[in-house]
């Protein structure tokens, strides 16, 4: 019993120290998909304003 103790006091100290790798985790990926997110934003906004200005040139 006391050894089924032992395992179970280890256990919840490792749940706690696998609960703060997933919050680490999680925000290292919301990070990583804003900058991404900004990136296509970016990308878009600049293949309309090429698609503008060359729709112009044609008129």
């Amino acid at each position: 019993m006391s050894d089924l103790e032992n395992l179970l006091r280890m256990t919840a100290v490792q749940a706690e120290g696998m609960r703060g790798l997933g919050g680490y985790a999680g925000g290292m990926f919301m990070a990583a998909s804003k900058v991404l997110g900004e990136e296509t934003v970016r990308d878009a906004n600049g293949a309309v304003a090429q698609n503008a200005g060359g729709k112009q040139g044609e008129k």
